[in-house]
């Protein structure tokens, strides 16, 4: 009878693990394919030359930033179609509307930041950037700013089916999108297939070609597959609808903010870091990459979370909700741990895949790059549970005080503490890359915390909108 007791409780938390990591793969797999077209991008320019490279990092940085609040903003579609799932599992028209208005958000918010990247020469020297290689990120963004809308159109359309939990076409779109993104930079850039060589303009356009080809295939997928063109996404897509709206304003503003916040306070640690030396630099740059691709498994499971917990949520299933959080937050802090350890364990051959090693002239960035990969193994479980409860508070429509805790804890604590710690106390890049892991530590305990307590703090009485 006890077994049979035991086995009853498990149950559901085997239903719901199986559910959660089910829709978190292909997020995942989607994740890693779109991190592998923007290294495509630098990988052609550096047939170009170091100082094409340099100019498309420039560019690439600054456009990067607007995308990625462009991201925060159309991420609101998740939270929203999955608790009106949850609330009525076959709702039609409300999902319409959510997606509708998340798609008039990303036409309103692109105009002004289209306008800005016209003119990212004057906003590149205002920030006293090097006049040449402004010039060449200019070019290249006069070529990517048109992929900004595509692009969040294709996010808004990939968060609709994953809400809908089939977010498989997603990962397919994505996956197609890479070989296209090489043969439209080869073409662009080099002037082949019958193209111009067109140099950094190429490359920014090839970049607007492929965010269309993704935006493109998505649509085909919602019209085309009966399960999404029951929905009629575009139908009288010009009727307007203000109260949602605003809804989505509401809860993906402060998501924007709030991932606008992180990424800034990484490229303050990059300028910072050239501040101390051009090795300090490099083996900051080789760090951070190493630990961006690994972020992108738990940036996977937050997204499942904020779907998972949204359903939950929608229905009003308390139990549902915890299961669903606490089963994201474990299982990524497992793979945190895991990643850790890799870190610790084999430095060396992942600063390979970046620079040659065994070369003398490069030692003291292999050196520094192994120092920060020791803190980066503590970096990455901090990370990864900030970035996990950040998803499942997400599912519960709290975004407002998520930001306010990220801007404490990544401005005021990461960069605070790292500036104390690399110049008045000597410990330099070492120093810096503390900072960061304390912010991200503060973020982490606070956000969890607030999970913890979401039902003290009515987070799970309120109505979904």
């Amino acid at each position: 009878m006890t077994a049979t007791s035991s086995s009853a409780r498990a149950a559901p938390w085997r239903l719901e693990a199986r559910a959660l990591f089910a829709l978190a793969l292909p997020m995942i797999i989607g994740n890693v394919a779109w991190a592998g077209i923007a290294s495509t991008d630098l990988l052609l320019l550096g047939r170009l030359g170091p100082d094409a490279v340099a100019s498309g990092a420039l560019g690439i940085n600054l456009y990067n930033a607007f995308l990625i609040f462009g991201m925060g903003l159309v991420t609101a579609a998740s939270p929203m179609i999955a608790a009106e799932r949850g609330r009525r599992l076959h709702s039609v028209r409300d999902i319409r509307r959510t997606v509708r208005q998340t798609l008039w958000a990303a036409i309103a918010l692109s105009l002004p930041i289209w306008l800005l990247l016209w003119h990212s020469k004057a906003v590149l020297l205002a920030m006293h950037q090097d006049p040449a290689l402004s010039e060449g990120a200019a070019e290249m963004l006069r070529g990517m700013l048109w992929a900004l809308l595509p692009y969040l159109g294709f996010l808004a359309l990939r968060n609709y089916i994953s809400a809908l939990e089939r977010p498989i076409w997603g990962v397919t779109v994505v996956v197609l999108a890479i070989p296209f993104n090489v043969a439209a930079g080869w073409a662009l850039i080099f002037g082949h297939l019958g193209f111009p060589a067109l140099g950094m303009f190429g490359a920014g356009l090839a970049s607007s070609a492929s965010a269309t080809f993704m935006f493109v295939g998505m649509v085909m997928v919602v019209m085309l597959d009966r399960r999404f063109r029951r929905y009629r996404l575009f139908g009288r897509f010009w009727v307007a609808d203000w109260p949602r709206f605003r809804a989505v304003w509401r809860i993906g503003l402060p998501i924007a903010i709030t991932l606008g916040l992180e990424v800034t306070v990484f490229n303050a640690a990059v300028f910072l870091m050239g501040l101390i030396d051009r090795a300090s630099l490099a083996a900051h740059a080789i760090a951070i990459q190493i630990a961006a691709l690994s972020f992108m498994v738990p940036l996977g499971i937050g997204q499942a979370a904020t779907v998972r917990v949204g359903i939950a949520f929608g229905r009003g299933d308390r139990a549902a909700i915890g299961r669903a959080g606490w089963l994201a937050i474990g299982g990524g802090t497992a793979f945190a741990v895991f990643a850790g350890l890799v870190l610790i364990g084999a430095p060396r051959a992942l600063i390979a895949i970046f620079i040659d090693v065994a070369n003398p002239a490069n030692a003291p960035v292999v050196t520094l790059a192994q120092s920060f990969l020791v803190v980066a193994a503590l970096f990455q479980i901090v990370d990864c549970t900030q970035a996990i409860a950040a998803g499942a508070l997400r599912g519960l429509q709290d975004t407002r005080t998520p930001m306010i805790i990220a801007a404490i804890g990544y401005w005021v604590i990461g960069i605070g503490v790292g500036v104390l710690l690399a110049f008045p106390l000597g410990l330099r890049g070492v120093g810096l890359w503390w900072g960061l892991a304390s912010g991200l530590g503060v973020v982490a305990t606070l956000l969890t915390i607030r999970w913890a307590w979401r039902g003290r703090l009515g987070l799970v009485e309120r109505v979904p909108t």
